[in-house]
């Protein structure tokens, strides 16, 4: 019905054969690509190494969004989602992620953080962002709207099919209340998963067909992998990522070009400490984030 969302804008002129696919593909399920990619550990674990003797902790997690932020920044394409067989440009970058509420207690359950953040952001503004949500959800915190949402509606048989159906009308017709599109991790730029922290391998996570990520990234435990190079064969430990995404967004091209900067970052986690020095978006839909503060 109309051209413009809560968190985005419509956008054309692509490539007809990009622009043709979700007449294919009606859903993400059907267009869901899986790839798998290898972090060398070694490389992360100096880094972190390094970090940790100048007084500063780092997570492989926040290295792996950092190298996504980092990436996206300069393929804006990236960030685009489809709704009703036609193309947005997300308006901000969000990234969602499980966290259990207590590390120490799986049976306490587990919740979704959902965060914005900003392209030029460095590795610390993504540390202290991630470190002030995480703390925001554990413990003795309120719980989030999401908590509290599905909580409320699963009081009342039938009332979450009712709530569901009534959300992707509003969808359809770019209606969607801006405190659903700022609050459900549904529509997020990208969501991680940390499969590891419960002892589980790398998986390649479904795209929900509910809301709009066309992201999923799932880290998985370390692995040893039988290496061959010119100094003989040798066991390299390995973080492995499972990644799913919607084909339909862009290019098999752009991805690529995506994903080789982002193992550029990954292979080269220092380079992730400064701001670039630009960083492209999309016609008409620059977006920033205030700096994290950090009490």
């Amino acid at each position: 019905m109309f051209n413009k969302r809560a968190d985005g804008i419509r956008i054309g002129g692509m490539d007809p054969i990009v622009q043709i696919m979700p007449y294919l593909m009606p859903m993400r399920c059907d267009s869901q690509v899986f790839l798998k990619h290898n972090i060398d550990l070694s490389k992360l674990n100096a880094y972190i190494k390094e970090q940790r003797a100048k007084g500063e902790r780092i997570s492989h997690m926040q290295i792996i969004m950092a190298a996504y932020l980092r990436a996206l920044g300069q393929n804006p394409n990236i960030n685009r989602f489809i709704l009703n067989k036609k193309y947005y440009s997300r308006n901000n970058c969000s990234i969602s992620f499980n966290v259990l509420k207590d590390p120490t207690d799986a049976d306490k359950g587990e919740t979704v953080v959902k965060l914005k953040f900003d392209l030029t952001d460095t590795i610390y503004d993504v540390r202290d962002r991630v470190e002030a949500g995480i703390a925001a959800n554990r413990g003795d915190q309120p719980e989030n709207f999401l908590d509290k949402l599905a909580a409320g509606l699963l009081k009342v048989p039938g009332l979450p099919a009712l709530i569901v159906g009534i959300v992707k009308f509003l969808d359809a017709v770019n209606m969607t209340p801006r405190v659903l599109v700022d609050e459900l991790p549904f529509y997020s730029s990208m969501y991680v998963t940390n499969t590891a922290s419960i002892g589980l391998t790398d998986v390649y996570h479904h795209i929900y067909n509910f809301g709009n990520v066309s992201i999923f990234l799932s880290m998985g435990k370390p692995e040893r992998i039988a290496v061959t190079d010119r100094e003989g064969t040798r066991m390299k430990r390995y973080l492995p990522i499972g990644i799913t995404v919607d084909e339909r967004v862009c290019s098999g091209a752009h991805y690529a070009l995506f994903f080789s900067d982002m193992k550029h970052f990954l292979d080269h986690p220092e380079l992730l400490e400064t701001a670039p020095e630009s960083v492209k978006f999309d016609k008409n839909c620059e977006y920033h984030v205030p700096k994290p503060v950090k009490e």
